[in-house]
């Protein structure tokens, strides 16, 4: 089933499903909900807003509203995320320029209504996303007639050539071999619309075809999955009794635009504008477009369902799962209501691109604007954010996806999940290419297309350098945070029973390259491929980017043995009896862990032995996250604890900031007081106009790495298991109040409330899972 109908089939049942209406409660409280009492100054003021696959940034500046738009997969030949481009609208006259102003996300319904007042005259603008069709709507009411005016303005209205930083917004970085140009869309006006697309050319090399030749695999190029080649996005931009009003030219912050607007043909008490977008590899423009009639004669046959279908789907969301902290007390000055609050508004952002064909992206998501307004050095267009916008940092990446199993948002996974799917036939051809061996090698920063980013990769390596490994210190050997992404593939099956089967061979064949190139490796050091005990040597290895040149790293030993683990654990159907022989001799082989002193505290080593300390992450704690072999209630827990607290460099690195992950040690340690102030600095305001815009941290606003970190550590606080033990409350402080529900392994979710130090209610479902709950609710300090 392709995509459209499996959306549209998805649509139609939760149609039947809530046909009318649905509870009348409200799902979230009306306080978590974002008002704005004034007009913003600009793009750094703008509000999320999305569904489906499609982020806008909303903005009202000197009494126009402004959409920044972005669409899932929408790269360009040197594989930066463009955007669609930007809207603007002006109404005439115009209920923004007075005094009365409000500007409110409305969290629970998935949409953005702005009024405005001046004098007798109000006007309200609502503005949605379709989640079910790749459509934005803005419908403008009011109690008296205006005239209203839209246009679409692009940046890209010829070649733009990029230099020096520009090029971090795309996959070159710091070090093109070549000039660099994002070229130009078409944009054509037609009657009362307009039509606006990017089409990669075919008569210049892209980032693909330069990579491909780069590693030396031109030979098996048609075997790889290209994203880009043929690949056109935009739309079209339609008023209803609208007319065109001709092209104008303007600058807005760092970039020059040209603007094409359209008119009402006379005033009216209502308005309605709809973008619809089309993103598709074609072989040629005139099949795009007509893809895009498809998309507009699909959403007009809807038009009448549409609204109540997205406004049902953001009400089931919510109610999926939710945590609210102080709920009988809000009080929007305080830390710890803001967590909670910003953590509702960050999964709304994830479910901005629930259905999109690519992953949300770590380093802004579809949420980016203006670079000089994150960084002021940074003087370049709307597209640009750094760390690229086709290259996927695993470290980074799992971060945003791993928060989704406790919310129950499996859905939102697949666009992860898939993506590793379809680069499975490239990591297993770098393997067989480079060491004749077998196994799907994937490395830390991997290209949309499944190789090594070309800049990361090296341009200037030696000629007898190893093909197959980055030449490049922080990420030379790093392979084994593909194992985060098999891990969340197999927790899908444990938490909501879901059939895995497509994603077995791949699960199979990332363990398999640790397996045999590690033996590979030790073959061509000397005659044995196991050390003396029997065990794999991982050398070289990197416990993350951090311990280089390690041996014997920890967080790889740790999560080869909880991934081949949680392989073997799976029903029957998924693995052969040969197959469960062969995962149980693998595991047999893996190392142990490596532990060292500091005075008389033992803790776990980053490695057995490393050569030098490139950045600041603390791998030697991931054998509790993500790794779930230590943690409350699991043997060796003090040791864990020592290592949070003794080993200098966990103590040297500590922090908050973007991918940080301290406070979900914190939690998963049952450090209350530590989880809870790492937390609460994650997830508290800030410092944007918007809440959960936080950032750069070490990659861009709005860090999306950041947010997830802020989710998995609170979510960790008030919910962990072990095996069928459901622990309650493991780093909650009890003299704060919440009231959470969240999901659990084996289709289970638990409902709690705390009031006054009290546990006042849990529901757990099936009710028989309610005898596998250890409430460990601590009484709080006053």
């Amino acid at each position: 089933m392709n995509k459209k109908n499996f959306l549209l089939i998805t649509g139609i049942f939760i149609g039947i499903l809530f046909p009318l209406v649905m509870p009348a409660q409200s799902v979230l409280p009306p306080s978590y909900n974002v008002t704005w009492h004034s007009q913003s100054e600009n793009a750094a003021g703008s509000m999320p807003c999305g569904g489906g696959d499609i982020g806008l940034n909303v903005w009202v500046e000197k009494g126009e509203l402004f959409l920044y738009m972005a669409k899932s997969g929408s790269f360009d030949e040197n594989n930066a995320l463009l955007k669609q481009g930007r809207i603007r609208v002006k109404c005439t006259p115009n209920a923004f320029e007075g005094e009365d102003f409000k500007q409110e996300l409305k969290l629970e319904e998935g949409y953005i209504q702005i009024d405005g007042k001046k004098d007798q005259l109000q006007t309200t603008i609502k503005i949605w996303v379709d989640v079910f069709r790749p459509v934005i709507h803005i419908d403008i009411s009011g109690n008296k007639s205006v005239k209203a005016d839209v246009a679409y303005e692009t940046w890209r209205f010829h070649d733009l050539l990029n230099s020096g930083k520009a090029n971090n917004a795309n996959s070159y970085k710091w070090a093109p071999p070549t000039q660099v140009i994002t070229y130009s869309d078409e944009i054509d006006p037609k009657g009362n619309s307009v039509l606006f697309y990017h089409r990669n050319r075919a008569d210049v090399p892209t980032i693909f075809d330069v990579t491909v030749k780069q590693q030396g695999l031109e030979a098996v190029k048609d075997k790889l999955y290209n994203p880009i080649a043929n690949l056109t996005f935009g739309g079209m931009l339609q008023g209803k009794n609208m007319e065109s009003n001709g092209v104008y030219n303007g600058q807005y912050m760092d970039t020059d635009f040209s603007g094409l607007q359209l008119q009402s043909k006379k005033p009216a008490r209502e308005h309605h504008i709809t973008v619809y977008l089309h993103t598709a590899q074609t072989p040629a423009v005139a099949a795009w477009k007509t893809g895009l009639q498809q998309v507009i004669t699909d959403a007009t046959k809807h038009a009448a369902i549409a609204w109540q279908q997205t406004r049902n789907w953001w009400k089931q969301y919510w109610q999926r799962s939710f945590i609210y902290l102080q709920p009988g007390k809000p009080d929007t000055s305080s830390a710890l209501w803001q967590t909670g609050r910003n953590y509702q508004l960050f999964r709304y952002m994830l479910g901005c691109n629930a259905y999109g064909n690519y992953p949300t992206k770590f380093n802004g998501g579809l949420f980016t604007y203006d670079p000089s307004l994150t960084d002021s050095t940074l003087r370049f267009t709307p597209d640009f954010r750094n760390w690229g916008g086709g290259i996927h940092v695993a470290q980074n990446q799992r971060l945003v996806y791993f928060p989704m199993l406790k919310s129950g948002d499996y859905d939102l996974m697949k666009p992860q999940f898939d993506f590793y799917l379809r680069l499975l036939r490239a990591a297993e051809l770098r393997s067989e290419i480079y060491w004749n061996h077998k196994g799907a090698c994937f490395v830390e920063q991997l290209e949309n297309f499944g190789l090594p980013n070309c800049t990361e990769y090296g341009w200037k390596r030696p000629a007898d350098a190893d093909k197959g490994v980055e030449y490049n210190a922080w990420l030379e050997y790093e392979w084994d945070t593909v194992l985060e992404f098999c891990l969340m593939m197999l927790e899908t099956e444990r938490y909501a029973g879901k059939n895995i089967n497509e994603y077995i061979p791949f699960i199979e064949s990332c363990l398999r390259f640790f397996d045999e190139h590690y033996q590979y490796l030790a073959g061509k050091r000397g005659r044995k491929k196991l050390d003396g005990n029997g065990h794999l040597v991982i050398f070289p290895g990197s416990a993350a980017e951090t311990y280089k040149m390690a041996y014997n790293p920890s967080s790889t030993i740790a999560g080869l043995r909880t991934v081949l683990t949680r392989l073997l654990e799976l029903p029957s159907q998924y693995l052969s009896d040969s197959s469960r022989t062969h995962w149980q001799s693998m595991l047999s082989r893996i190392p142990p862990m490596s532990y060292r002193q500091f005075g008389n505290y033992t803790t776990i080593a980053p490695a057995k032995a490393w050569e030098r300390i490139n950045n600041t992450e603390v791998p030697q704690l991931y054998p509790v996250f993500p790794w779930g072999i230590y943690g409350v209630g699991k043997p060796g827990l003090d040791t864990a604890i020592n290592t949070f607290k003794h080993d200098t460099d966990a103590l040297k690195f500590r922090s908050h900031v973007g991918w940080k992950q301290d406070n979900i040690f914190a939690a998963r340690l049952g450090l209350t007081d530590e989880a809870l102030q790492l937390t609460t600095q994650k997830l508290k305001n800030s410092g944007r106009r918007f809440p959960a815009f936080w950032g750069p941290g070490y990659d861009w606003t709005p860090d999306h790495n950041w947010g997830g970190s802020g989710m998995i550590g609170l979510q960790e606080m008030l919910l962990q298991t072990d095996g069928k033990k459901i622990f309650l409350f493991p780093a909650w402080p009890g003299n704060q109040d919440v009231h959470f529900k969240l999901h659990a392994p084996y289709n289970t979710t638990v409902e709690a409330a705390v009031v006054n130090g009290k546990l006042q209610s849990l529901i757990v479902i099936p009710e028989e899972r309610k005898q596998d709950v250890i409430n460990l609710l601590k009484p709080g300090k006053p």
